[in-house]
Formats: structure tokens, C-alpha cells, sequence
């Protein structure tokens, strides 16, 4: 059996002897050169919680890996961290990192013929990511998620990182004191981990673990507990399996598997950031996955979980009830879900799932039964209309209303929307515009939310509507609609928008349309020149110039 399909190419051909003699050179003996080499892709640094751990627990995988008479080699690619960049200019470089962690785990494993992958990711884009290398790659490959953080504390409450961002719209609103804002800044973040609620973070992982391309409980195994090292050291084990048998993740994510994880995410209430990574997960495998997909899936698909930010609970919730395959098992249950996915344990969805506990109504609250959903379909709705004529992606729980209606209020950037807050410019049923913050007006497509979080907190959660062409953190809550396309840098219709303008938004028709003439439109559109972009040089003027729109996942390349 031959697992060292890749390395052997420098490992055992006589004309490579520089490549030979650098890997006794790190410590090599002759056994470990005829054995299969792993690379481990640690997006661990210290900047940030979602990630200052990994490095540590890339010491456990590359442990067992060893073990397991293979090579384990650590190497490291970026993460950038929403939390510390939104509302600042560093958060147009956050999507964008997708794209550079995809590239620069495919240039380290093809480059130097690792024969598999075990990433672990932290932050956001991390995930897709590392997903998209593996994709590309099509080498024996699972992805570990570093885990979710555990809630802070403060004055008797349950803290997250939006706990922070709203902060700061009710001391705007003078509703806490300065004391009270650092306090909850202080103590809102209490070590390890990503984002606690059903945010990007632990959408992606919930995602990515019904997709198959990680062992079941990753997505619920706190970043600090004992569940996610014994996760780390199984990873290898389970890479061993996959390399035995060839198991390579275009064997794993398949259609039905993306389905899979589309109705997962959309069950759990998971962040509208996913329609843009899971398309962009899928082309890397070379399936289809279009926004009208999620449409589909969420139209028969009801919203069944009570998390943050629109709920009360967070994914260390779920962890202590039971952990993300009870939920897996429910959906399979109700038939839901493909039971015959294969996944990166080299058995079926169904197989893992076979001796989970079944969910008990009774003891918990944080999922409801799909006879009594929170909401009877999908919270993501996407929307068309002479505002989206490529489309938009509302996040839409049922408490916001489904319907909403008002004089537009725009800003060119989020930081003028900030201001207009302090200067009492919003007023209760406005719709809140925000543009050039695209894909290549941002560049880099932003997320907003520091002004959605400001809105809440400054009193207009359920008063105001928002939609822009940039995008929003899951994170985000209120009546909101982001990835608008085309977007205003390319002249899409949000470009000429004017205070005052009227707006309907609709997520029953699944519409959203400026009640302005066709011919007021023409003229506006006429006078219309294209703005220069914000960057010179550099990765945001890169990503600019080959990024594909928000329908198209933002991709970067052509597949």
C-alpha cells in the first residue's frame, strides 16, 4: 500500500539530492523518508483569541501524526481577525485573507508533495480557506476548528464580542455610563476561542462538519477543553484512514453534501457570510453552488435554533446539551439530510450518527422541534429587484418583520454612517444605505457590523432597515440586507440612490426595489463616473482587479 504518493517524488528519486539532504538536514531518519508527510497548516498567532491558541494544539496533531508512522510538519499561513478590524480600514483585508490563506496552503502542500492536510483554523475566513486549499489540492485532507470561546461576564450577564459593538451604540445613546462601556469591554472576551454565537466562525465550522471535511463534535468542542485535544489527536488517526484508502475531499464534497451543509447552517441560523464561502468552497471541487441554491434549501428548510446574535444562546450551549451531530441526527431523522455523504472518518453522515443520543425537548431550549420552529423557513432569503437585478442576501429570523418600507438614508462608508448617528441624522423608519464597500469598492467587501451594532445599540434594532453591498458579520442582527449586486462601484442601481428615495423591501416576494422611474434612474445613471479605486498597489489593489462579485462568492481566480 502506498500512502507517501505525493513525497515520494523528492524523497525517493536519486536526482533530488538538495531536497534529500534538507530533510535529514531538519531531523529526518531513513524510515520517516519512505513514510508519508502531513502537513499541518496552523492559522495560529497571537493577535487575536479566535487563533492564539492553535499553534498549541498543532503540537498535538503533529504528535500524533508521528505516532502514526507519518511526518508531521507544521507550517503557518495568516489570519485576520473581524473583531479587531471591523469599523476600521484593516477590515477590508479580512475576505480577502480567504483567498490568500487558499493560496498559500495549495503553494506549501503542492509545492513541497505533501501527501495530506489537517488544518486548523480559528477566525472567519480561516475556514473557507483552508476548505478551498483542500479542495484544489484533492489530497486526504480534514479540517480541526480551534473551537468556540466560552461567554465573559459582566454584572450578572453573558458577554460575546457583540456584547462589545453594541456597547458602544448605548453609550452614544447614554444609556450606560463610561464605566459600565469598559466594563463590558473588558470582560467580554475571557480567553481562547471564536466568536460564541451562531457568527461566521462557528457557521462555517457547523457547516464544514455536516459537510463531511471534519470529525463530528468539531464544531461544538469548546477551544479550551479537553474535547478539542482529544479531537486534534483523532484528526490523525482518521488522516490515516483516508490516506489507506484514497479518500480525497472531492470524494467527500460532493452536491449532496454541500446540501447538506446549506440546510445545516440554514436549521441553525447561521451568518449570511456562508452563501458567499460555500459557493466559493464549491468551486473549488468543481460543483455548482449558486445563491438561488440557498433560496431553494431555505424555502423548505425551517429556522430551528435559539442563538445569538437574534437568540438567547451560545455554541458552548450546545456543547453542554449535546454537541452539533444531535442536531445532525434530528435533521437526518426528519430527512433532511443525505444520510450517504461519505465524510473524513471514511464512513457515511449516517454511519457517524448511528449511536448519537437523540435530542431531548425537554432539557434543552436551544433547539425547537420543526413542528414549532422559530420560523417556519430559512432565515437567508435572497432577493432580486432593480436594487439587486444579480441579487442580495437578506437575514431575515421573523422578529425583524418580514416586510419593511422607507425614505432611504445613505452614506458613502460605514464611518458616515457613525457620524450621522452622533448627529441624530437616523431617524425611526429610514432605510439605512451603505455603498462603495464592495468587492472592489471597499475593496475587500467589509463587513458592517460596527454601524448594525451602533443602530442597536442607539435605540433603532427593530426601526430602521440597512442594505449595502458590502457584507455583514454573523454577528449582525436587525432587518438587514447586504451583498447587493451589482455593486455601487460598478454601477449597480445602489449607486444612485438619494436621500429620500423610497425603498421597499420585501422577503416574503423575495424583492427589494427603489421606487424611483425608470427615466429619474437614466439620468442619474448618465452623470455616473466610476470612482478610482481607494489602493494603489498591493493585495486590496490585487483583489480588486480580479475579485468576481458577491453572486460568484468573491472568487479570485476562474474556477
Amino acid at each position: 500500500m502506498v500512502l507517501n504518493r505525493h513525497s515520494k517524488t523528492i524523497t525517493q528519486d536519486e536526482t533530488q539530492p538538495a531536497a534529500q539532504a534538507m530533510l535529514y538536514g531538519i531531523g529526518l531518519n531513513d524510515a520517516q523518508m519512505n513514510q508519508p508527510f502531513i502537513g499541518i497548516a496552523s492559522m495560529g498567532y497571537d493577535g487575536n483569541t479566535c487563533n492564539m491558541h492553535l499553534n498549541h494544539l498543532a503540537t498535538y496533531i503533529k504528535q500524533e501524526v508521528n505516532s502514526g508512522e507519518m511526518v508531521g510538519l507544521i507550517f503557518n499561513t495568516i489570519g485576520i481577525s473581524d473583531g479587531i478590524t471591523n469599523g476600521t480600514d484593516g477590515m477590508r483585508y479580512s475576505l480577502v485573507s480567504r483567498e490568500i490563506i487558499a493560496d498559500s496552503i495549495e503553494s506549501v502542500v503542492s509545492g513541497h508533495y505533501y501527501d495530506g492536510l489537517i488544518a486548523i483554523p480559528g477566525c472567519d475566513k480561516n475556514m473557507p480557506g483552508s476548505i478551498m486549499a483542500m479542495g484544489r489540492l484533492n489530497r486526504p485532507s480534514i479540517m480541526v476548528y480551534g473551537g468556540t470561546i466560552a461567554p465573559g461576564k459582566y454584572q450578572n450577564k453573558d458577554l460575546n464580542i457583540v456584547s462589545a459593538f453594541e456597547a458602544l451604540g448605548e453609550k452614544i445613546a447614554g444609556k450606560i455610563s463610561q464605566e459600565e462601556f469598559k466594563g463590558i469591554i473588558k470582560n467580554a472576551c475571557p480567553g481562547a476561542g471564536a466568536c460564541g454565537g451562531m457568527y461566521t466562525a462557528n457557521t462555517m465550522a457547523i457547516a464544514i462538519e455536516a459537510l463531511g471535511m471534519s470529525l463530528p463534535y468539531s464544531s461544538s468542542n469548546p477551544a479550551v477543553s479537553h474535547e478539542k485535544i482529544d479531537e486534534c489527536k483523532q484528526s490523525a488517526v482518521y488522516l490515516k484512514i483516508l490516506l489507506e484508502r484514497n479518500i480525497c475531499p472531492k470524494d467527500i464534497m460532493t452536491l449532496k453534501a454541500f446540501e447538506n451543509a446549506i440546510t445545516t447552517l440554514i436549521a441553525l441560523g447561521g451568518s449570511t457570510n456562508a452563501v458567499l464561502h460555500i459557493i466559493a468552497m464549491a468551486k473549488s471541487v468543481g460543483v455548482k453552488i449558486t445563491q438561488d441554491d440557498f433560496q431553494r434549501i431555505s424555502d423548505k428548510t425551517p429556522l430551528i435554533a435559539d442563538f445569538k446574535p437574534g437568540g438567547n444562546y451560545l455554541m458552548q450551549n450546545l456543547h453542554e446539551k449535546g454537541g452539533v451531530p444531535m442536531v445532525l441526527k434530528y435533521l437526518l431523522d426528519k430527512k433532511m439530510l443525505h444520510g450517504d455523504c461519505l465524510t473524513v472518518t471514511g464512513e457515511t453522515v449516517a454511519e457517524n450518527l448511528k449511536d448519537v443520543d437523540v435530542i431531548d425537548f425537554e432539557s434543552q431550549n436551544i433547539i425547537k422541534p420543526i413542528e414549532q420552529p422559530i420560523k417556519t423557513t430559512g432565515h437567508l432569503q435572497i432577493l432580486y429587484g432593480n436594487l439587486a437585478e444579480k441579487g442580495a442576501v437578506a437575514k431575515i429570523t421573523g422578529k425583524e418583520g418580514e416586510k419593511f418600507s422607507g425614505p432611504a438614508k445613505v452614506f458613502d462608508g460605514e464611518k458616515e454612517l457613525i457620524k450621522g448617528i452622533e448627529r441624530k441624522k437616523i431617524q425611526a423608519g429610514d432605510v439605512v444605505v451603505i455603498r462603495y464597500v464592495g468587492p472592489k469598492g471597499g475593496p475587500g467587501m467589509p463587513e458592517m457590523l460596527k454601524p448594525t451594532s451602533a443602530l442597536i445599540g442607539a435605540g433603532f434594532g427593530k426601526s430602521v432597515a440597512l442594505i449595502t453591498d458590502g457584507r455583514f458579520s454573523g454577528g449582525t442582527h436587525g432587518f438587514v440586507v447586504g451583498h447587493i449586486t451589482p455593486e455601487a462601484f460598478d454601477a449597480g442601481t445602489i449607486a444612485f440612490v438619494e436621500d429620500g428615495d423610497s425603498i421597499e423591501i420585501d422577503a416574503v416576494s423575495n424583492s427589494i426595489h427603489l421606487n424611483v422611474s425608470d427615466d429619474i434612474l437614466m439620468v442619474r445613471r448618465k452623470k455616473f463616473i466610476q470612482p478610482e479605486l481607494k489602493v494603489k498597489n498591493g493585495v486590496l489593489f490585487k483583489y480588486a482587479k480580479l475579485v468576481k462579485d458577491a453572486s460568484e462568492g468573491c472568487v479570485t481566480d476562474e474556477s
